[in-house]
């Protein structure tokens, strides 16, 4: 007598939810509050020694030396940046970014979201300019976060939506690994940078001659980021350089070119493990001592104003500007109050903003304060914007469609043929 599989995601919802688009915004969500409940439990003093566990790889002369929170930071999350660099790949050459129209919205809104909370925290950190290195804490969106929160929302958000938060969110990507390679990136040694990059053309030399297996690309991608690591240049950008190289196109299909296996393999390590990791590690916040005091230091309120209130501005006055031209095309039927909804998610920053957070300062004090920032902002955005998208989003809507009898009058000019 044969018995059917178990359904284990129905037999435990909590697997499930796991399971789930929203998997990875749940797992973010448990390991930050085990971090800050064990930087404020007994298990304080065994959650440092974790992140300091000194760990040692020697091959010959060549030594790498770190505390296991900066292999964390400059080791496993440069695979998380692999799987950025792929995922704009695949967008810009076969996805919704591959032709002006569909890529013009997105890319406005991208660069408000970015321009516009950097405005703000420089405006709200202008009588401290010891702190205005953290410019960049609030300028792109954790799109694990935002899309796990709009998952959990379900069909009564429309597709459209989820295609303008993802594209955004990619671009403001690409704008943070500019600004890592740009602003954060000191002492450079020339001749670590000049052997990364002789790795990185012979990548794009495997490329061109049509090499299709892992193995030759991750031996020269493991060297770069090695040389990319002693150079001075964060370590991460290997990981998007990595990406690049791998070929996408090929006989047999983007379906199944080696880029898309990459991104098939790593994104359930990159959503159930190195995230939920980094958060662990990262978002550890000591809660004695803060006090409206705490609360009102320039760099907590440059951040937290940063993410709530310069993201949803920079992505949403582009997104109503498209409603009033024919430059830029803004899909039809979406009342505005969704977009806002959507724009308000942008400020969910915490695992990128965290991240170049711990580009900027290496002061334990400053990183308090950059944690108590991000978890603020990136708090009130999601509640402001699960709010604002439950408010304006009607029950009976579908993913994939919207129903133009929803539109406002002010999305009017949405409907005119372009």
């Amino acid at each position: 007598m044969t018995h059917a599989p178990i359904d284990r995601s129905t037999a435990s919802p909590f697997l499930g939810l796991l399971r789930s688009p929203a998997g990875g915004g749940v797992l973010l969500l448990l390991a930050t509050a085990l971090a800050i409940v064990s930087e404020n439990s007994g298990f304080a003093p065994l959650y440092d020694a974790f992140l300091t566990t000194p760990m040692v790889i020697r091959i010959g002369a060549l030594e790498l030396a770190k505390p296991l929170l900066l292999w964390i930071n400059d080791g496993l999350m440069a695979v998380f940046f692999v799987l950025v660099g792929l995922e704009i790949k695949r967008e810009v050459l076969l996805g919704e970014l591959r032709t002006s129209d569909r890529a013009a919205l997105p890319a406005f809104a991208a660069l408000g979201g970015m321009l516009v909370p950097c405005a703000v925290f420089a405006w709200i950190t202008r009588h401290a300019p010891d702190v205005s290195r953290g410019f960049a804490i609030p300028a792109a969106t954790d799109i694990a976060f935002a899309l796990g929160i709009l998952a959990m929302l379900g069909s009564r958000v429309p597709r459209e939506l989820k295609v303008f938060l993802t594209a955004f969110a990619i671009l403001d990507d690409l704008g943070a690994i500019v600004l890592i390679a740009s602003v954060y990136t000191e002492d450079l040694s020339r001749v670590a940078l000049a052997w990364a990059a002789g790795f990185a053309v012979l990548l794009f030399v495997f490329q061109r001659v049509g090499v299709r297996r892992i193995a030759p690309y991750v031996v020269l991608g493991v060297a770069m980021w090695i040389c990319v690591l002693k150079s001075g240049v964060h370590a991460t950008l290997a990981g998007v350089v990595f990406a690049c190289a791998l070929p996408l196109r090929g006989p047999e299909g983007p379906d199944r070119s080696l880029a898309a296996r990459a991104e098939h393999a790593l994104e359930p390590w990159v959503k159930y493990a190195i995230l939920p990791l980094f958060a662990f590690a990262n978002a550890g916040l000591a809660l004695d001592g803060i006090d409206a005091a705490a609360l009102t230091e320039p760099l907590v309120l440059g951040i937290a104003l940063g993410l709530f209130v310069g993201k949803a501005i920079g992505l949403f006055v582009p997104v109503w500007i498209a409603g009033h031209t024919r430059f830029i095309h803004r899909p039809a039927g979406i009342p505005l109050g969704q977009w806002f909804g959507t724009c308000l998610l942008g400020g969910v920053g915490f695992t990128m903003s965290l991240f170049i957070g711990g580009l900027a300062f290496e002061d334990p004090d400053r990183l308090r304060a950059i944690r108590l920032g991000v978890l603020i902002g990136s708090a009130c955005s999601a509640l402001a914007g699960v709010a604002v998208l439950f408010a304006f989003t009607p029950r009976s809507g579908g993913s994939g469609t919207t129903a133009t009898t929803h539109a406002t009058s002010t999305d009017a000019p949405d409907a005119s043929p372009r």
